[in-house]
């Protein structure tokens, strides 16, 4: 439990530098998001990219958690893996879609790497999963209950 805690601490202090460099966007680009993307508004203040960034991946952190449960121990750490190649392929995506698009090129440097964070966050998640210890449940074994009006050589 204190790991868990320390760790979504650290993912918190993330989401905060990640909302803060999503915030430094261009001039050009807070235009934008004024003019024509207001569904963006929430990226030019930092706290609330971060907030937005930080419940995002603790809805990941809580899938990841009940993956973790119901699955078998073999099954929830392929998981988490293809979780983790499934992220380094939406790093690329979105380092593609900011090269490639004028637009999004526009927003310049400090935005890139706030939205690559995220990527970074989700790939953290996956590998706190992949080394946290399987906490097993043992299992009792009750003892036959003897009959007292037997004798023992009869049971």
């Amino acid at each position: 439990m204190k790991k868990t805690f320390q760790f979504l601490i650290i993912l918190a202090a993330l989401a905060a530098f990640s909302g803060y460099l999503m915030s430094q966007m261009s001039f050009i680009g807070r235009v934008g998001i004024n003019l024509m993307h207001n569904e963006y508004k929430f990226l030019k203040v930092w706290w609330q990219g971060a907030l937005v960034v930080y419940f995002t991946w603790l809805i990941l952190f809580l899938l990841h958690t009940v993956i973790n449960r119901v699955l078998s121990n073999g099954l929830a750490k392929a998981f988490h893996a293809l979780v983790i190649i499934v992220s380094i392929y939406g790093m690329y995506f979105t380092y593609s879609d900011f090269s490639t698009d004028f637009n999004h090129s526009l927003l310049k440097q400090r935005f890139h790497l706030g939205a690559y964070i995220f990527w970074i966050g989700w790939i953290l998640i996956c590998l706190f999963y992949l080394m946290k210890r399987n906490e097993t449940k043992e299992v009792q074994v009750s003892q036959p209950i003897q009959d007292s009006t037997l004798p023992p050589s009869e049971i």
